[in-house]
């Protein structure tokens, strides 16, 4: 596929140059870094890249990226849209045009039947200045329902912050979700849900199920494996993509960024991730049917005889 956005101003050995410097200096694993800057140059000094577009040549990089370990948060991402030269802002720049189309990413809210309510997240996890508002009020509406299935079948990752927000809602008291360990090995940062959420929460002890899928990513995920972990919510659906490091991102040129792990996720549950295998469901079946099977595992134990006896 050709974009539009060619350009004799596209200089594919010096925007190879500087992504080998920017995975070099920055990805999470220092040695596979090395390996990555290597190849890059390697593939350049070689001519391996002479693209005719900028969407050409982030094609055939992000293969390269991707082919020591996997890793699918390393990608040169082409942008249609001229993007901003701050460190950062081309996702942003793109997420932002995703929330505005995308009824703040809270597409569906919908009481079924026993009582029990679906509330579906997508297309991203937004970030938490952006979505807190959209999020806090659909996590009241569903708050009084008997049971909750969380639909993440379409959504493709975001901000950890707003992960932890969700999370606020659906767990009790104060909880250690996830930390980053930087590539020197150090704490980064650690994810706990807040102490205080607005409005009312769904809480702890009602049966709650995640939705998946194989196009369910990143920050999306990371949702899944904590509930999951924890041990409150059934996961229903197939096996996510594996994309578990944060990263950050770089524009290398106007149509062009970089997107580069930083930081590597361990869980304090499994001391683990779910990066390269993905959230494993606890009842896999085809995505299509997933909201139907959740439905009838919530209603079948809102039906039990525990039930009954409450």
């Amino acid at each position: 596929m050709t974009s539009t956005t060619s350009s004799p101003a596209l200089d594919t050995v010096a925007v190879v140059e500087s992504i080998a410097d920017l995975v070099a200096g920055n990805y999470v694993f220092p040695d596979v870094a090395r390996e990555l800057a290597s190849l890059l140059r390697n593939r350049s000094a070689e001519g391996s890249y002479r693209a005719e577009s900028a969407e050409e040549l982030a094609e055939a990089v992000t293969e390269d990226l991707r082919s020591v370990n996997g890793d699918l948060h390393l990608a040169l991402k082409h942008h249609a849209v001229p993007v901003p030269r701050e460190r950062g802002e081309a996702a942003l720049a793109a997420m932002r045009r995703e929330f505005d189309a995308s009824l703040s990413g809270v597409p569906r809210v919908e009481l079924l039947d026993d009582g029990v309510a679906v509330l579906e997240i997508a297309p991203k996890m937004f970030p938490l200045a952006w979505a807190a508002q959209p999020l806090a009020a659909a996590l009241s509406l569903v708050a009084p329902a008997r049971a909750l299935i969380l639909d993440l079948r379409r959504n493709t990752g975001g901000d950890p912050d707003t992960v932890a927000f969700v999370c606020g809602y659906l767990l009790d008291g104060r909880t250690h979700l996830n930390t980053m360990v930087s590539r020197q090995g150090e704490v980064a940062a650690q994810s706990w849900t807040p102490p205080f959420v607005p409005g009312a929460r769904f809480g702890a002890d009602k049966p709650l199920y995640v939705l998946t899928s194989a196009s369910t990513f990143s920050a999306a995920e990371e949702l899944a494996y904590d509930l999951q972990q924890l041990g409150r919510a059934e996961v229903v659906g197939e096996a996510t993509r594996g994309g578990a490091h944060p990263r950050d991102g770089w524009t290398v040129h106007p149509h062009l960024e970089l997107s580069v792990p930083v930081a590597r996720a361990v869980n304090p549950v499994s001391g683990t991730n779910w990066e390269g295998t993905g959230v494993r469901p606890d009842v896999p079946c085809d995505p299509e049917a997933a909201l139907d099977r959740a439905l009838s595992l919530a209603v079948a134990r809102l039906r039990g005889p525990a039930a009954a006896s409450r």
